[in-house]
């Protein structure tokens, strides 16, 4: 009877020990996420006082710190990383409280509108930052357009092979896209009230009311009268469906997350590009590497989404938050801008230059090739990285 136990003990112990190694395995789980959840939160925190704080000292205090200010960057950058993975987290959250394409709207509307401020209180820190408000504007549109969009298609390509969106969507994105930059970046090099590559007063006037109002109705189609062309059906995680109001609560708290996320990205992203613009001048830069430069910072929580979302086969999210963004920082910024200019009675430098308008009407014509099938794979993507090269090349040599 005792080697009956014994052999019975022998059949049961791996049983019980997968069972222990799983409750610990679970209880791993749990702790991890519970420490990812809590620096979801700390990260937007230890982002906006560490902001404040150099705002305090100032950039000479900065400047005295030990290793010369290089300890501060270093930490301001790695704080950054996680502040803009923390505003994904909170923004992904509220996409699937929400569905979309409010979700991504969401973080689209909330990054422009502090990007509205970031530019301006850059033009306003010294002389010399008439055209920073086109340089970054061009810089968003190259990026995402050429970039971003080409790291989505070629990641989602090589993952999947083909990936689907909505054709009308992205129509209806390039559409818009087209005219919003041809009449702030292109037709000022052409008007002759005021010679030189910028808009009078009643100019600007004009097509700042004009941008904003063609943005708005964009906005009505893309969120009331035609929503499902924004919408890929088949996606691995659609959020809920519109008018669902379960979880307002979560929704507040995740917006108010999401908001204090993209104050601290926008605000190192400034002390960032306060000290790599000084780098720049430094090593003999062009101007318009400042504008690179800050197009990048301010959207990296839009390419961690777009990019996530690719990697998930849900590319018309991707097309959501990176053309989103584009449509957004145009009908948003300049108008914007001109306001602040206006009201100071600074000059607004819009006009692009010939090379950058040729980069600009290749990357549009790419545009509508690579979205006109409602299919898209890797030698696409990798198209739009090469013209993405070229841009960042033609950028520091002109």
């Amino acid at each position: 009877m005792g080697n009956f136990y014994d052999f019975f003990a022998v059949l049961i112990r791996p049983c019980r020990r997968g069972e222990l190694q799983g409750k610990v395995a679970h209880e791993r789980n749990f702790e991890s996420h519970r420490m990812i959840k809590l620096l979801h939160v700390l990260f937007p925190i230890v982002a906006v006082a560490l902001a404040a704080g150099a705002a305090l000292i100032g950039t000479a205090g900065v400047a005295a710190m030990p290793l010369g200010g290089v300890l501060f960057y270093g930490i301001a950058g790695i704080v950054l990383i996680g502040t803009v993975f923390a505003a994904i987290h909170h923004a992904e959250t509220i996409a699937h409280l929400v569905g979309e394409p409010f979700g991504t709207l969401v973080v689209t509307i909330a990054v422009t509108v502090i990007e509205v401020s970031l530019i301006a209180s850059i033009m306003l820190d010294g002389e010399g930052n008439a055209a920073l408000a086109r340089d970054t504007v061009f810089s968003v549109i190259m990026i995402v357009c050429n970039g971003l969009v080409g790291l989505c298609l070629l990641l989602g390509g090589l993952r999947y092979r083909e990936q689907a969106f909505s054709e009308q969507g992205a129509s209806a994105y390039l559409s818009v896209l087209v005219v919003l930059a041809g009449i702030t970046l292109v037709l000022p090099n052409y008007t002759t009230t005021t010679p030189g590559p910028i808009f009078s007063v009643g100019q600007l006037e004009f097509v700042s009311a004009m941008t904003i109002a063609l943005y708005l109705v964009f906005l009505f189609i893309q969120t009331v009268q035609h929503r499902d062309y924004f919408v890929q059906n088949d996606a691995g995680h659609a959020g809920k469906a519109a008018g669902d109001t379960s979880g307002p609560r979560q929704v507040l708290i995740g917006s108010g997350w999401l908001v204090l996320a993209l104050l601290g990205v926008i605000l190192l992203a400034k002390k960032l590009a306060a000290g790599v613009a000084t780098g720049l001048a430094a090593l003999g830069a062009p101007p318009a590497a400042a504008g690179v430069f800050l197009a990048m910072l301010v959207l990296l929580p839009e390419v961690g989404i777009a990019v996530r979302a690719a990697r998930q086969n849900d590319l018309q999210r991707s097309i959501n938050a990176a053309l989103g963004s584009t449509l957004a920082t145009i009908g948003l910024t300049i108008p914007a801008v001109a306001v602040v200019t206006l009201a100071l009675g600074q000059q607004l430098v819009l006009g692009l230059d010939p090379k950058d308008s040729e980069l600009l009407l290749l990357t549009f014509a790419i545009s509508f090739l690579s979205f006109g099938t409602g299919r898209t794979n890797m030698l696409m993507g990798f198209v739009h990285l090469v013209m993405f090269a070229v841009f960042l090349f033609l950028t520091l040599v002109p």
